[in-house]
């Protein structure tokens, strides 16, 4: 399915500094860049980096001086998805996973799987299906935990948001990768546009390992599973921060939008009793 998405940032520096954007969809053998555009007034030079680990795709660009300044990208995407049934997935052990998985079982900066242990085992413990693990942490997530903005911070935690039981698709996702972890699962952070968001911004949500494929969750159920354009994935928000600044400068406005390019689009979401899942590469 093709989605038009776009995104607009304004600045202003009263110094000086570097910023590292992270808002260019993500190339991948399930989603396409068609075109894509990147624009900077007043212009200023750019510079495309990699991530060594998961190819996330950054921007980076330096400031000479104060001022203010709009930065804007759009894209047009093709993405698809693999639709597959994990009833009979297996529970992998640690000492199964690939390297390159191990990572995203061990606890990180804001998914302190080691602190959640106990509540994990003690309310999913007893589920013998991976997939139905996680399908029940979502769920448990969805009813407990109020889609609420404005109590949590960029300092909140998976631990945190158990604490306060409020908070938004950053915090949402946080919690289920630390309860993945805990279950030994490995999980990783996504996020992306997202086609229906009301109000439209950029999403988060995550991805269990499961059955040798990365399956995509969202305990938000805030925007259909298949219509998500995917920007980046990595062990948590840390690694997949929109925005790195360095020096003096603020953001004053921004807007998003993911918009259909084509028909045919029929929303997917889980449901109870549902033994397949969306898998994205």
């Amino acid at each position: 399915m093709k989605f038009n998405v776009w995104s607009e940032m304004e600045y202003q520096a009263r110094s000086p500094g570097t910023l590292i954007l992270n808002i260019h969809a993500l190339r991948t053998p399930h989603q396409t860049v068609i075109s894509e555009e990147v624009t900077i007034d007043p212009y200023t030079k750019t510079e495309e980096l990699i991530s060594f680990t998961e190819g996330n795709r950054l921007v980076r660009f330096a400031l000479q001086g104060p001022g203010q300044f709009k930065v804007g990208y759009k894209a047009l995407v093709d993405n698809s998805f693999e639709l597959a049934d994990f009833r009979d997935a297996e529970v992998m052990e640690a000492s199964d996973l690939d390297a390159s998985v191990l990572p995203y079982l061990y606890p990180s900066r804001y998914c302190q799987s080691d602190k959640l242990y106990r509540l994990a085992h003690n309310l999913f413990g007893q589920i013998s299906s991976p997939f139905e693990q996680v399908m029940a942490l979502t769920a448990w997530i969805n009813k407990n935990v109020e889609y609420l903005g404005g109590l949590t911070n960029a300092q909140t935690s998976a631990f945190d948001t158990v604490t306060e039981q409020a908070g938004v698709c950053r915090d949402f996702a946080h919690l289920g990768i630390a309860l993945c972890r805990a279950l030994t699962i490995p999980a990783r952070y996504f996020t992306g546009y997202a086609y229906s968001l009301k109000p439209a911004d950029f999403h988060a949500c995550f991805e269990a390992y499961i059955g040798h494929k990365w399956v995509l969750f969202d305990a938000t159920r805030k925007a259909p599973l298949n219509g998500l354009v995917k920007i980046a994935s990595g062990r948590d928000a840390a690694d997949t921060a929109l925005a790195n600044i360095f020096g003096d400068i603020m953001l004053y406005t921004m807007q998003v939008s993911c918009e259909l390019a084509e028909d045919g689009f029929e929303p997917f979401f889980y449901v109870d009793g549902q033994t397949k899942g969306i898998a994205y590469l």
